[in-house]
């Protein structure tokens, strides 16, 4: 057996564990090969951070996965503390090096959906919660979600705090991060594997690369998770920042938790990948101050045409037509009430040469000492399928955008967590506006549901959604994007050709 056969035996195992359902079948007399199948995945991982040490945080989990063609008959889903899965190794480790995490319980909430297209809810209270891994298979796994949810009455970031579960990676950008002296940023770091993941932690300002040597090698231990205080890397205090977490070996979840004293907080979700054109959908048409930070990590400047995707069409906001980026900087740019009660989304393309940028808005509600803040990061578009949880009958915003072309969109939302109906309603957006959309609610509704958003037809579509509940007249609120799932897989159609074992 030549190397060329060990090559193309490798390769078949390979994305058969990949996707869980390529396998071998029976020799055929020609080789015929078709184009790419799109299959749904079969294991989908989610990480979820630690949600607040604040003693009066309520928090709550929903898990919701979208009905599915073409799935397994079987499967399961769970969400569990990072550290219940090394117990015994933590306890060697401690023995080993005299010392250890201290492992908190989570008896509330673990989750264990019991079926697709019915969302499972679950909370906790107070400050102990701890970082959560899930993992779906099967039936479960397409499209899997995990919305985490608090709500803390008072104190730095007190409001409304969401962000969605995210799937590990290696590289993430976070646009929007500061280390001004209001403000209190972590960035979460969840390893979900069996081995150690060595992070490196660089932060950027208005003038360069700021001097953070503490955050190079950061050792992230096997099912654990490391809040990382973004003040302890560096001591310029600098009001915009973007935060680069690179790993080294290993895998990890990240998310920053953005914490003001004055402005409330929320999650900061990662940017896209840095791209010369991108959006940040769903600005509340409420918002009193929107703020574009942004950053490339190329030697050359950006400059940006900045627009904004209102129902009436794409405009100019006046006096910040672009944006200037330089090189390896943070650029940030105060759009004021740019929305003017209206629904928003701002698309920023090249004026000339496109230059990789990733951006995040910072947006404020509320006036005076009642103002609260949340934040979007440039996403990717809806794809295929994009879902969202925990929403309520009231309280909750759907919005949506075309940038380039007119599109139509299939909105789902999924029968009720304690009871109610799917129900499905079609929407057209027109080229180049946003549009807040009145979403359907499921019939008999009970508890909350989930929306799924499906593209039909035309050009791209961006999609975010706002959570909102005012409490002591503090607008507390929270945006999640809605980009594509990745719950369907392209799977080349062969067969096999056992004349190469000749060659």
């Amino acid at each position: 057996m030549n190397r060329t056969t060990l090559s193309l035996l490798a390769g078949t195992a390979a994305l058969a564990a990949v996707t869980g359902f390529a396998t071998l079948s029976s020799p055929q007399a020609t080789t015929t090969a078709g184009t790419a199948a799109e299959l749904p995945v079969e294991r989908t991982s989610l990480l979820c951070p630690e949600p607040s040490t604040s003693e009066v945080a309520e928090t709550s989990y929903t898990s919701f996965t979208p009905v599915t063609k073409n799935t397994a008959n079987d499967g399961k889903a769970e969400l569990k503390a990072a550290a219940e899965e090394s117990d015994g190794q933590n306890q060697s480790q401690s023995k080993n090096n005299g010392k250890s995490k201290s492992k908190k319980k989570a008896a509330k909430p673990v989750l264990t959906p019991k079926e697709p297209g019915t969302p499972v809810t679950g909370d906790t209270s107070g400050g102990d919660a701890p970082a959560l891994v899930g993992t779906a298979e099967g039936k479960f796994a397409p499209g899997w979600t995990v919305q985490e949810t608090t709500e803390v009455a008072a104190g730095a970031g007190r409001g409304l705090q969401g962000v969605n579960c995210s799937a590990p990676d290696t590289e993430f950008w976070f646009p929007g991060a500061s280390t001004a002296a209001d403000r209190t940023d972590y960035v979460h770091l969840t390893n979900p594997d069996d081995s150690a993941a060595v992070v490196d932690i660089e932060l950027y300002g208005k003038d360069g690369a700021l001097d953070s040597s503490l955050g190079e090698g950061i050792t992230v231990a096997p099912h654990s998770s490391d809040p990382i205080l973004l003040s302890t890397l560096t001591e310029e205090k600098q009001e915009d920042l973007t935060v680069h977490v690179n790993v080294r070996s290993g895998r990890v979840g990240a998310a920053v938790q953005a914490l003001d004293d004055k402005l409330g907080g929320d999650w900061l979700a990662a940017s896209t990948d840095p791209s010369g054109s991108l959006v940040l959908p769903g600005i509340p048409k409420d918002a009193t101050a929107v703020r574009l930070v942004a950053y490339t990590p190329s030697d050359s400047d950006a400059d940006l045409k900045v627009r904004l995707a209102s129902p009436s069409g794409l405009i100019t906001p006046a006096g910040n037509e672009t944006l200037h980026v330089k090189g390896g900087m943070t650029t940030a740019v105060d759009l004021g009430d740019v929305t003017r009660g209206e629904a928003g989304s701002l698309v920023l393309t090249p004026t000339d040469d496109s230059v990789p940028v990733v951006a995040a808005l910072r947006v404020v509600r509320g006036k005076g000492a009642n103002q609260e803040t949340a934040f979007i990061p440039a996403t990717r578009p809806v794809g295929t399928r994009a879902t969202v949880a925990d929403n309520s009958a009231k309280g909750s915003t759907l919005s949506l955008t075309a940038p380039t072309r007119t599109a139509t969109v299939k909105v789902t939302a999924s029968a009720g967590s304690e009871g109610g109906e799917a129900v499905s309603k079609t929407f057209t957006i027109k080229a180049g506006t946003t549009q807040n959309i009145e979403a359907p609610t499921p019939t008999g509704l009970k508890g909350t549901f989930a929306l799924t958003v499906e593209h039909v037809s035309g050009g791209p579509v961006y999609g975010a959604r706002t959570l909102a509940a005012t409490e002591d007249g503090v607008p507390g609120f929270t945006i999640q994007t809605l980009p594509d799932d990745r719950g369907m897989v392209a799977v080349p159609e062969a067969d096999e050709d056992l004349s190469v074992l000749q060659k």
